[in-house]
C-alpha cells in the first residue's frame, strides 16, 4: 500500500486558520454543528421526498405527470444528500452522535451505504487530488481526471461523454462500488480493517429494503415500464447533480494535482496548504445557490474544517481568505456557477488530449 506523508514541521498556516476560526465561534458563542438554518432543510426535503414517492405510487397520474414527479424526486434526493447526509456523515449536523448517525442513514435511504461512504470520503479529504489515493479521481476507468493519469484514445471525447457517466453514478454506487468495497475490504489503496456485526446487518438490511422500496413495490403498482423510466430518471437527476457538484471542487483549471510515482511519498507542504491548492470554491456570493447545495460551493472551508457545519462556511471563509493572503497562498474561486462548469468542461477537454 502506498504511504503518503505531509510536512509536519511547518504548520503555521493551519495554526493561524484554526486560531481565527476558533475565535470566531467563541466570540459569537456558536456551536460548530448545525442550527435551525440546517434543520429546516431536513424538515423540508425528507418529507418532500416521502410525499413525492407516495404520490407516484397512489396518484394514478399520466406518464407525463409521473415523469415530472420522478425528476422532482431525484432533485429532492440530491438535496437530502448535500444538505443532510453530508453534514451528518461528517458529524457536523448535530452535537449529538446518535442524531448524526440517524441522519447519516439517509445515505442508505438513497441506495448507498453511509459506513462505506464515510471511509471513502475520509480518504478523499486526507489525500485530495493524489493519484492512487483519492478515490474520487480514480474511480472511472473511462475518464482521465488528473494530468498524472495515463491517456487513452477514448479520452479525446471525455468532455462530451462525462456527463452521461455522471448521470449513472448513483446506480453504480448502489449496484457495483458498494459491493466491491464491501467484499474486497478496500477503498483504492486503503484497507478496511474490520466491519462490525452491526454494520454488516445495516449493509444487507438497507440493500434489501432499497430493492423492496425502489424496485419491487413500484414495479408491482406501476408496471415495469413506468418503474424503469422512473428509476432511471430519479438516478439520472441525482447522479448528474451530485457528481457535477463535487467535480467542480477539484477537477477544474485552477487546482493542483499531486503524483505518487514512488511507493512512499513525502509532500513538502503541510496538509492544510495541500487542501487549499487542490480545492476550489465557486459562486460564494450567491446565497440562494449556497442554500440549495449545502455550502458545497465553499469547498476550501469544508476541506479545512470538515467537522464544521456548512451553515458557518460563508462567515469563516473571510478568515480563510485573509490567512491565504497573509501566507501568500491562492484562494481558488470561480465567481459564478457557470464559470466553474465551463472550467470543468475545458479542463476535462484538456486532459483528454494526447500527452
Amino acid at each position: 500500500m502506498k504511504k503518503v506523508q505531509f510536512n509536519l514541521t511547518d504548520h503555521s498556516f493551519s495554526d493561524a486558520v484554526k486560531r481565527g476560526v476558533a475565535e470566531y465561534f467563541q466570540k459569537n458563542n456558536l456551536k460548530k454543528t448545525g442550527n435551525w438554518d440546517l434543520y429546516v432543510k431536513g424538515l423540508l426535503f425528507i418529507p418532500l421526498a416521502i410525499a413525492l414517492y407516495v404520490m407516484i405510487l397512489i396518484g394514478h397520474f399520466s406518464l407525463f405527470s409521473n415523469i415530472l414527479l420522478f425528476i422532482l424526486l431525484g432533485f429532492s434526493f440530491s438535496m437530502i444528500a448535500v444538505n443532510v447526509m453530508h453534514d451528518a456523515c461528517h458529524g457536523s449536523f448535530s452535537d449529538k452522535k446518535w442524531i448524526n448517525d440517524l441522519m447519516g442513514l439517509t445515505m442508505n435511504m438513497l441506495g448507498s451505504n453511509a459506513y462505506l461512504w464515510k471511509i471513502r470520503h475520509t480518504v478523499h479529504h486526507t489525500f485530495t487530488n493524489i493519484d492512487g489515493m483519492d478515490y474520487d479521481i480514480d474511480n472511472w476507468p473511462l475518464l482521465r481526471q488528473s494530468p498524472n493519469q495515463g491517456w487513452k484514445p477514448a479520452h479525446r471525447y471525455q468532455h462530451w461523454y462525462m456527463f452521461p457517466i455522471y448521470a449513472v453514478s448513483t446506480i453504480e454506487w448502489m449496484l457495483v462500488s458498494d459491493f466491491t468495497k464491501y467484499f474486497t475490504r478496500k477503498v483504492t489503496s486503503t484497507r478496511i480493517e474490520k466491519i462490525s456485526f452491526t454494520e454488516h446487518m445495516v449493509f444487507w438490511s438497507s440493500k434489501v429494503l432499497c430493492v423492496l422500496v425502489y424496485v419491487v413495490i413500484p414495479t408491482w403498482i406501476l408496471g415495469w415500464q413506468t418503474w424503469l423510466i422512473g428509476f432511471l430518471l430519479v438516478h439520472f437527476v441525482m447522479g448528474f447533480s451530485l457528481i457535477t457538484l463535487f467535480q467542480l471542487a477539484h477537477i477544474v483549471g485552477n487546482t493542483h494535482f499531486e503524483p505518487t510515482d514512488a511507493e512512499n511519498k513525502l509532500i513538502e507542504k503541510e496538509w492544510a496548504i495541500h487542501e487549499v491548492i487542490t480545492t476550489s470554491n465557486f459562486a460564494i456570493d450567491n446565497k440562494l445557490l449556497n442554500w440549495f447545495v449545502g455550502g458545497l460551493n465553499f469547498q476550501i472551508e469544508h476541506h479545512l474544517f470538515p467537522f464544521v457545519s456548512h451553515v458557518h462556511y460563508p462567515a469563516i471563509s473571510e478568515i480563510v481568505r485573509k490567512e491565504c493572503v497573509r501566507h501568500i497562498l491562492p484562494y481558488n474561486c470561480y465567481p459564478t456557477f457557470k464559470d466553474a462548469i465551463k472550467s470543468h468542461f475545458h479542463y476535462m477537454k484538456k486532459l483528454g488530449k494526447a500527452s
